[in-house]
């Protein structure tokens, strides 16, 4: 199966998920993301915020718990500028606005240098076997990850168990570490 048609089959599985079912999946998520990984050395922790209408993972629920019982990890979000993430620490949701796609995304607030961030919480549609991931296509987070540190830990979010197709990579394409699903903790 060709990426776009994954893209599109994933998008498609998410979207048909009664909202009673998304808050479970986000619940589980989150619970097996506080489970399955370990903080005690994360200083920064960078995150995607979730595209409610896209059905992303509720990155909220862990932004939310990391300030109640992890206060020493800083959270970095992402903007696109110039077809690239620039990062900025997360002070509060009153330095959020929407981008041109509707997302939100710091409008203002202190860069976050990309050598500093120790987890990186990446966004997908699916994945493998092998820790591959297919995105949304614009290669943002590939070009980000490339940039961090090779100590940096990058994982996944997912409600789906991984495809068993292996998915086409290449040389632009960065595997994960983890994936965090619902049902299984970690893959």
């Amino acid at each position: 199966m060709t990426k776009k048609k994954i893209r599109s089959e994933y998008l498609k599985l998410r979207l048909k998920l009664s909202e009673e079912k998304y808050s479970n999946l986000n619940q589980k998520l989150c619970a097996n993301f506080f489970s399955e990984v370990d903080l005690s050395t994360v200083h920064t922790l960078h995150t995607f915020l979730p595209i409610h209408s896209k059905k992303e993972p509720n990155t909220w629920l862990i932004i939310e718990k990391l300030k109640k019982d992890f206060p020493v990890v800083r959270i970095s979000i992402p903007k696109v500028e110039n077809n690239r993430l620039v990062n900025f620490y997360f002070e509060g949701e009153s330095q959020l606005g929407k981008n041109q796609w509707g997302i939100l995304e710091p409008i203002s607030g202190e860069k976050t240098p990309t050598d500093k961030i120790d987890l990186v919480i990446v966004p997908l549609l699916a994945f493998d076997k092998n820790s591959n991931r297919v995105g949304y296509g614009k290669g943002f987070y590939d070009r980000f990850l490339k940039e961090c540190r090779m100590d940096c830990k990058k994982i996944g979010l997912s409600f789906f168990e991984p495809i068993d197709e292996l998915i086409q990579v290449d040389q632009y394409d960065i595997p994960l570490d983890v994936i965090i699903t619902p049902s299984q903790g970690s893959h």
